[in-house]
């Protein structure tokens, strides 16, 4: 099994992160705008379009607001894998800032590569969406 694990600082708090992470529908507006073009949600998964075309079904398995964890797992859409599953944390850092935690586990191996761009292009696109703050 292949596992991909990306982390980066965010200059936002954990509880602002943390308010955009639990926002399962909404990854298209809030957590990856651009990388994600569309996410739709049916009962607890969700359909989540990327720009380049791919789809995929994602079931949400845990929504954890003490720990700031999201996990989920891919059941359907144009990516193929065997097994799939992703979970997203926001911790405590230095200051009001955030370390994000990315972990995802695939199978087969052979998907690692493709994952790991589309994890790659993502963190920085989250990066970006997390680290502006907005004030009320």
């Amino acid at each position: 099994m292949a596992s991909i694990h990306k982390e980066f600082i965010i200059d936002a708090t954990p509880d602002e992160v943390w308010d955009v992470l639990r926002d399962y529908g909404a990854v298209h507006e809030r957590l990856a705008p651009g990388f994600v073009t569309d996410t739709r949600v049916s009962a607890d998964t969700r359909t989540v379009t990327f720009a380049d075309g791919t789809i995929v079904h994602e079931r949400l398995v845990d929504l954890d607001p003490g720990n700031r964890r999201i996990a989920y797992t891919v059941v359907g859409g144009s990516l193929h894998p065997s097994h799939h599953h992703a979970s997203m944390q926001a911790l405590p850092q230095d200051g009001d800032r955030t370390k994000f935690v990315w972990h995802t586990d695939v199978l087969p191996d052979s998907l690692a590569a493709p994952i790991a761009e589309f994890v790659e292009h993502g963190s920085a696109v989250m990066r970006q969406a997390l680290g502006t703050r907005t004030t009320a």
